[in-house]
């Protein structure tokens, strides 16, 4: 497979649309396995290529999951991420329920973003995913809305800093992984990223959709153009929000929407229906069309869910709709919609 780099040497993923492991780590509800293999195969059969996981979805399950599917894959025909920062403790007193009450994981998780952590990390992952390689490591969760971390934010960045942030550049560089960068879901980490480190490519979590862009578009974009740094943006519907679930984002107070969003969607879901859009669609276009969108990754519970999703992909939405959106303010006026 082509190694896709920017100009100045980047790595950022060669696939546009991926599939995301957040569900089949059972985060929202019981998946089954054999279910979540049928998720794969129907994924893979329509076409995606690029899958995103992590030791966090489901405690260990979700890349477990992913592993059953892909080890028989040809390598080199599918990109393949996951997460780092995140150690998984198998116990008998494990806390696992605590987290993730569908996840049938004995592992606890012990945070360690320490350049011996990190390689202990990816080392784990690839265990469990029985794979012999990454091609994307994303650092998980170093962020202000982490409540777990054991000291607060801005300290465990600074252990990054000479811990996670040189290793995975030294592991770029070894050929162990072709990129790597943070995946959070606030801006904070990733601007203070850009400015102490040469990351690649950074997972952009919660940050750019229809509901909520501004922030991203006006200040993370730009700084991130600045370096050559693209972004795999994950939840555009914002855990399902924007398609009529009941929860927004993630957490245990997910099902607390704030008002105004709610009547955002309204509107939002007012204007698809003069112009015979599906919103589930505009949405999922509207988070790739960015220039610094190198990849969206989607998260999926049904089979019917990720042919759904790769065929919004590719279904065309007339540009009266985006002007509508416009015309509101439902959207930015600087926002780049699909052509």
């Amino acid at each position: 497979m082509k190694v896709n780099t920017s100009s100045d040497g980047h790595y950022k993923p060669l696939f546009k649309f991926g599939m995301g492991g957040v569900p089949l780590g059972n985060e929202f509800s019981v998946v089954t396995d054999e279910d979540a293999n049928a998720i794969l195969a129907a994924a893979w059969s329509a076409g995606v290529r690029y899958y995103d996981v992590a030791p966090w979805y489901g405690l260990g399950l979700a890349e477990r999951r992913f592993g059953y599917f892909l080890h028989n894959k040809n390598r080199s025909d599918y990109v393949l991420s996951s997460k780092v920062g995140k150690l998984l403790k198998a116990s008998k007193t494990a806390h696992n329920r605590d987290l993730f009450p569908f996840s049938p994981s004995p592992n606890n998780v012990v945070f360690d973003y320490t350049g011996p952590g990190i390689r202990r990390s990816i080392e784990d992952s690839l265990q469990r995913l029985g794979i012999d390689s990454l091609d994307i490591a994303f650092v998980h969760d170093l962020s202000p809305d982490n409540k777990l971390l054991p000291t607060p934010w801005e300290d465990q960045f600074k252990i990054a800093m000479t811990g996670a942030f040189p290793e995975l550049t030294r592991m770029r560089e070894e050929g162990v992984i072709k990129g790597w960068g943070l995946g959070v879901n606030r801006p904070e980490p990733i601007l203070r990223l850009l400015e102490v480190a040469d990351p690649d490519v950074c997972l952009l979590a919660s940050q750019y959709s229809l509901i909520d862009h501004k922030n991203a578009l006006n200040n993370v974009f730009p700084a991130a153009r600045e370096k050559n740094v693209s972004f795999v943006i994950g939840s555009s519907l914002n855990a399902g929000f924007i398609s009529g679930s009941p929860r927004y984002n993630y957490g245990k107070d997910s099902y607390k929407i704030p008002a105004p969003y709610i009547e955002k969607r309204k509107k939002l879901c007012d204007a698809a229906g003069n112009h015979g859009v599906d919103l589930r669609t505009a949405a999922l276009q509207f988070s790739a069309a960015p220039d610094v969108a190198a990849a969206l990754v989607v998260g999926v519970s049904k089979e019917r869910q990720i042919l759904e999703d790769y065929t919004s992909m590719q279904t065309k939405i007339p540009a009266e709709f985006w002007a509508e959106l416009k015309s509101q303010n439902l959207i930015e006026q600087n926002a780049p919609t699909p052509v």
